[in-house]
């Protein structure tokens, strides 16, 4: 299954690793990745396919959830046919 990643927050060193790592420790691959910082604030939206991840979907979100609030960020996972249907016009 597809799904998006959002993080959003102050910029730092260090959060695309963070991200990534945390994905990669629950084997989800990023299929696509795009990230810009605005006027200090970093912003990433990430395409990532959780089928081998190897925990339930709601505990990786929730691990992704706590990690975003250790960190100051906010981190949001969304299957890909949800978030196709909330920004579907």
């Amino acid at each position: 299954m597809k799904a998006i990643v959002t993080v959003i927050g102050k910029d730092r060193v260090g959060i695309i690793a963070s991200v990534c790592t945390l994905l990669s420790q629950n084997n989800v691959n990023i299929l696509d990745i795009s990230q810009t910082i605005l006027q200090g604030y970093f912003t990433m939206i990430m395409l990532v396919d959780t089928s081998a991840c190897t925990s339930p979907f709601t505990e990786l979100a929730a691990q992704l959830e706590q990690a975003g609030k250790d960190q100051d960020l906010s981190i949001r996972i969304q299957r890909e046919d949800i978030f196709n249907a909330m920004h579907r016009v």
